[in-house]
């Protein structure tokens, strides 16, 4: 009689998520957090020309963003994304976006939350458990490695 294991972890699909930040620390430390918690591989860029060629090469989950950038914040990141995706071929299908910021309760941060495929919004500093939160909020199937 053969019985039939349940999957490790590592046999699991892990889920990809991009982090763009330019606080290169919070960047790691939330990368750090992500994986040693959830059953996910992040890739991460300080620069939003970085993680557009990112998103582009890759496919992914979840995109985490910060929404105050120099030269291009993570709205126009993700309008940037979107338009791509949109006018690849194949199109390929926008994950959801989560945004962090410092300025949460500037009106432009509130209106993006209105936005087809923001997920939210994350102020800075924040919880680790609140990140946790909000990134199963927004990959519902992710796996988590708590015991």
């Amino acid at each position: 009689m053969l019985l039939r294991k349940r999957p490790l972890v590592a046999e699991l699909k892990a889920k990809r998520i991009l982090i763009v930040d330019d606080d290169v620390g919070l960047m790691r430390v939330t990368r750090e957090a992500l994986t040693a918690f959830l059953s996910c591989e992040v890739d991460t860029s300080p620069k939003p020309e970085y993680g557009f060629e990112l998103a582009l090469k890759k496919t992914y989950d979840l995109l985490i963003f910060d929404f105050s950038m120099p030269m291009i914040d993570g709205a126009m990141l993700y309008f940037l994304v979107g338009k791509a995706y949109e006018n690849g071929q194949p199109p390929r299908r926008l994950p959801p976006l989560l945004l962090v910021s410092g300025r949460g309760d500037e009106a432009r941060a509130q209106e993006l939350l209105k936005e087809p495929g923001v997920h939210g919004l994350i102020t800075k500093p924040f919880a680790i458990n609140r990140l946790l939160q909000k990134v199963k909020e927004c990959v519902p199937d992710i796996v988590s490695l708590e015991t």
